[in-house]
């Protein structure tokens, strides 16, 4: 009787299965066709990018096969334009604020969750708080600010580039929720071992938190790469500024706008941040998985 009735179930359990089959199937093309339409922009960017300042204007416009003008628009790019020690500006940048960021966004974090002071509570809402202002309501104050200060000098000064961005309440709120996770158990054997508080942020905190680093780097370091605004208001001469105002430039060529050239010129920007997130797409996707179990 008991075979009987095990005979009977396998058919339904390859029923079931075929049909969980079917669903992944009709998923994974669902997913593919999202895709593609998400790549159109990108993709049609990339076919312009080949394209002569004739051919981009063209009606109907050209969308196969690509032309042959995209080694000629790098080359105009970097030569004519500058492209290099843009790329170049914008990577320091960016490389001194993640580090500067992240730095004080570990020891922001630590402070809220292991020390107790007064006004602590108070002190972290005013941190989100400013998530909601708005950069660019700050914009005239700060640039006043640094001119009073003398960061802007011939309008090359890294200072006033990268001080004002130092400090990320985002990174403070991460960390914070990050190590609220950790056991506080650690930080008692800590003390108990006779560790100061930078020791048990080095040696036990930074260890169990590379994926948030990780992912706290990517944000930041796109947030930077894509600064407009500021870098216009501080830096004057194009050969001390970012790639996007080079970006934003390069249209015009002669009087004329050249979509061809301002393609080529979006993608070489976009370069090194998809760079960057493939190399720290692992700490950026299992960065904000962020529970008791690390």
């Amino acid at each position: 009787m008991q075979i009987r009735e095990t005979t009977a179930r396998l058919p339904v359990r390859s029923m079931t299965r075929r049909a969980r089959g079917k669903t992944r199937w009709g998923v994974h093309i669902a997913l593919i066709i999202v895709c593609l339409i998400v790549c159109i922009p990108a993709i049609y960017a990339l076919q312009v990018a080949t394209l002569t300042t004739e051919e981009s204007f063209a009606v109907p416009p050209v969308l196969f096969p690509p032309g042959n003008d995209l080694l000629s628009n790098i080359n105009t790019l970097m030569t004519s334009r500058g492209f290099d020690q843009l790329l170049i500006n914008t990577i320091l940048v960016s490389l001194v604020v993640v580090i500067g960021k992240t730095a004080l966004a570990l020891l922001a974090g630590m402070a809220f969750v292991y020390f107790q002071f007064p006004g602590k509570w108070f002190l972290f809402f005013f941190v989100l708080l400013t998530l909601l202002m708005p950069t660019e309501i700050i914009l005239q104050p700060l640039f006043n600010l640094v001119v009073d200060l003398g960061w802007i000098r011939d309008g090359h000064s890294r200072l006033a580039l990268t001080m004002p961005f130092l400090s990320s309440a985002t990174g403070a709120f991460l960390f914070r929720q990050h190590f609220s996770n950790i056991p506080r158990e650690l930080a008692e054997a800590s003390q108990i071992d006779g560790a100061s508080p930078l020791r048990f942020l080095i040696a036990i905190l930074v260890p169990m938190s590379w994926n948030i680093i990780g992912a706290h780097a990517m944000i930041q370091f796109i947030y930077m790469w894509n600064q407009y605004a500021w870098p216009v208001f501080v830096i004057p001469s194009m050969d001390n500024q970012m790639i996007q105002v080079g970006v934003s430039q390069s249209a015009q060529m002669s009087g004329q706008a050249d979509f061809g050239l301002l393609m080529t010129a979006g993608i070489i920007a976009s370069i090194p941040p998809l760079l960057l997130f493939v190399l720290l797409q692992k700490q950026f996707m299992s960065g904000f998985a962020i529970t008791r179990d690390k």
